[in-house]
C-alpha cells in the first residue's frame, strides 16, 4: 500500500509540473489568457481541452501578452481537406492596415489538399509541410530552400486532414525554426520584430489545436524598436459575419454587405451613417478603406464620422470637413488606414498605405457633442471598409 501511493504522488507531481518548464497556454475550459483579434465572438472556441475555430472571418486570435523567446508546443488538425490556417509568431496587437491578418512570422499551418491549387507548370511558391515566412511589413532571412523570404520545408512530414500534426516552435533572439512531427524542417534569421504577441490564425476552414504548451526562454534583449506595439486596449467593431454592433440607416440597410473581413458599400443613392452602438469621446478610431478604381476623387468619395455627427471629420475626396485628404492623397483601388485621434475639439487624422514608412498628417477642429458612437459616410459610392477599431 505504501509503494503505490508513493507512486500516485510522483506521478501527479509532474502532471502539475510540467515538463521542462513548459506551461499550457489554454486552461481547457475557456479563452482566458487570450484576445479575439478580429474575428466573430463564435469563431473560436474551446471545449475538453481542444481549440476549436470555425474559418470564418478570416483573422486571428493572439495572446494577452508579449513573447520574445520561447519554445511553443501544438498540436493541430484540419477538419476539411484543403483547409488553411497558421500561428503567427511575433505579431502586432491588430491587423495591419488593408488585410486581416496581423504582421508578423507565419508558421504555415496548411492541408495537403490545398496543393490541388497548384500549378506544376510554375514556379514552386507554397508547401503543406510547414513554411515559414514573414508577413505585411514583417522580415527573415530564411533558411535552406526558398521562394523570397518564405522558408520553405527540408522534408515533406505532415499528415493529411483529418490526422493531427505537431508542431514545435522555437524563437530565440530573432532566429526561428519549425519542427514538423519531430524534425527542424524550416525557419529563419534576423526576424524584425523579434517579440510580440503570438496568435492563431482564421482563414476559411474549420482547423483545431490542442496541447498548445509554451516554455519561455531568457530574454536577450529585444529593444523597443525590436519589438511590436503593445497593445493600448483595441476593441474591433466589425465581427466579418453580419452588422452586430451597428446601426444600418434606415432605407440603406441592403446596400451595406459583410463580406468576410470587408465590409461592403454598393453604390446607390447616399444615406445617413452607418452608426456604431459603442460610443467614443476622447480615444481613437481606426478604420481601413478601399475606393474602387473608376471612383471620382472630385467629389466626396467617403468619409468617418465621430460623436454622432452626421458631417464627416475626416473626408475621402472634395468637400468640406475638418480633416480632407483630396485627389492628391489618395489612389483608387489602393487600401489606406485612417487613424484619427480625438482630444477634445481637436482632431488629427493619419493616412497611411500599408507598410508606408511616412503617412500623412492633417489637423482639424471639430464641434458639436463631446460624446456619441462613430461612423461612416455615404454619399452614394461604392467603397470597401475593414478592420474598425476603437480604443478611449
Amino acid at each position: 500500500m505504501k509503494s503505490t501511493f508513493f507512486l500516485c504522488l510522483l506521478v501527479l507531481s509532474s502532471a502539475f509540473a510540467g515538463e521542462d518548464g513548459f506551461v499550457p497556454m489554454f486552461n481547457g475550459k475557456d479563452l482566458s489568457g487570450w484576445v479575439n483579434a478580429n474575428c466573430a465572438p463564435e469563431t473560436w472556441s474551446i471545449k475538453d481541452g481542444v481549440v476549436s475555430c470555425t474559418g470564418v472571418p478570416t483573422g486571428a486570435m493572439r495572446t494577452a501578452k508579449q513573447y520574445e523567446n520561447f519554445i511553443l508546443e501544438c498540436e493541430w488538425r484540419h477538419l476539411t481537406s484543403g483547409g488553411n490556417s497558421g500561428v503567427f509568431i511575433w505579431g502586432s496587437p491588430i491587423s495591419a492596415p488593408g488585410v486581416p491578418f496581423l504582421r508578423g512570422i507565419e508558421v504555415q499551418v496548411l492541408d495537403q489538399g490545398y496543393m490541388k491549387r497548384a500549378d506544376p507548370t510554375k514556379p514552386r511558391w507554397f508547401t503543406t509541410h510547414g513554411d515559414v515566412f514573414p508577413i505585411h511589413g514583417a522580415t527573415m532571412e530564411p533558411h535552406g530552400d526558398h521562394s523570397g523570404q518564405r522558408s520553405f520545408p527540408s522534408e515533406e512530414r505532415s499528415k493529411p486532414s483529418p490526422e493531427w500534426n505537431h508542431y514545435r516552435i522555437t524563437g530565440n533572439n530573432g532566429t526561428l525554426t519549425l519542427a514538423v512531427n519531430g524534425k527542424v524542417v524550416s525557419g529563419g534569421d534576423k526576424c524584425f520584430w523579434r517579440k510580440g504577441y503570438l496568435a492563431l490564425e482564421s482563414e476559411g476552414a474549420p482547423v483545431e489545436f490542442r496541447n498548445v504548451r509554451i516554455k519561455e526562454l531568457p530574454s536577450t534583449g529585444a529593444t523597443a524598436a525590436e519589438s511590436a506595439p503593445l497593445d493600448q486596449g483595441w476593441k474591433h467593431l466589425y465581427n466579418g459575419l453580419d452588422l452586430r454592433g451597428w446601426k444600418a440607416p434606415t432605407g440603406a440597410e441592403e446596400r451595406w454587405k459583410a463580406s468576410n473581413w470587408n465590409l461592403k458599400l454598393i453604390s446607390g443613392q447616399p444615406a445617413t451613417p452607418l452608426w456604431s452602438e459603442s460610443e467614443i469621446t476622447d480615444g481613437e478610431y481606426i478604420a481601413d478603406f478601399q475606393l474602387p478604381k473608376d471612383a471620382d476623387l472630385s467629389r466626396a468619395c467617403t468619409g468617418f464620422c465621430v460623436r454622432g455627427q452626421a458631417a464627416p471629420a475626416v473626408l475621402i475626396g472634395s468637400g468640406h470637413a475638418p480633416i480632407v485628404f483630396g485627389a492628391d492623397k489618395v489612389k483608387p483601388g489602393q487600401w489606406y488606414r485612417v487613424r484619427l485621434t480625438l482630444n477634445g475639439s481637436k482632431a488629427t487624422a493619419t493616412l497611411t498605405e500599408p507598410q508606408d514608412a511616412n503617412p500623412q498628417v492633417i489637423e482639424g477642429t471639430l464641434e458639436g457633442a463631446a460624446k456619441g458612437p462613430v461612423g461612416v459616410a455615404d454619399f452614394g459610392t461604392a467603397v470597401s471598409f475593414a478592420n474598425f477599431f476603437v480604443r478611449g
